[in-house]
């Protein structure tokens, strides 16, 4: 097995089809491969690959990720879309090992999100979880402020002062997620 990062522009137009198949998004099911790399053009795709370089396991890192909390900004990057081609081979556990590696490396302040039933595996990766604190992060749609569908929080690198930010998240302090307009 192979762990490689590539740009949306590396990859090839086989594989920006097949990381969409593996997503299983409806709404991006007719996206072409250049509507793939203009949509996530602050991404980078942590990937491992099999023997022959067909992808085994995906995970998305967005940059362009920043939360309001206390009228302060913060950004992150997210870990976001994991996903393997095959459950049960343990392709999604190797990966989270050599991308929490990689953004630990490389200093970066990294967070993702999961539902409860997701706990077990991020545990069994030694990943921490500020479990049901993912609810007190807003977005903003059509009808206004709306809690987050995740549940917990997922830290896969942050400093201490970040972290404990994000542990004080509740309903009486919560976040809210900035998008670009």
């Amino acid at each position: 097995m192979n762990y490689q990062i590539k740009k949306p522009n590396e990859l090839t137009d086989h594989e920006t089809g097949f990381i969409l198949n593996l997503w299983e998004v409806q709404e991006w099911s007719e996206m072409t491969p250049s509507d793939f790399r203009r949509s996530f053009k602050d991404s980078e795709f942590h990937l491992l690959l099999g023997s022959e370089g067909e992808i085994l396991s995906v995970i998305r890192l967005n940059f362009d990720f920043v939360l309001k909390i206390s009228g302060k900004q913060y950004s992150f990057a997210e870990a976001v879309g994991l996903v393997s081609a095959q459950e049960k081979k343990g392709y999604g556990s190797h990966l989270v090992r050599s991308f929490t590696e990689n953004i630990i490396q490389r200093n970066l302040e990294t967070i993702g999100f999961c539902f409860t039933d997701l706990r077990p595996f991020y545990h069994l990766c030694d990943i921490e979880i500020l479990e049901d604190k993912a609810k007190a992060i807003l977005e903003n749609d059509e009808t206004g402020w709306i809690s987050s569908e995740d549940d917990d929080i997922l830290i896969f690198n942050t400093s201490g002062e970040t972290k404990e930010l994000l542990r004080q998240l509740g309903p009486e302090n919560n976040a809210y997620l900035i998008t670009k307009e």
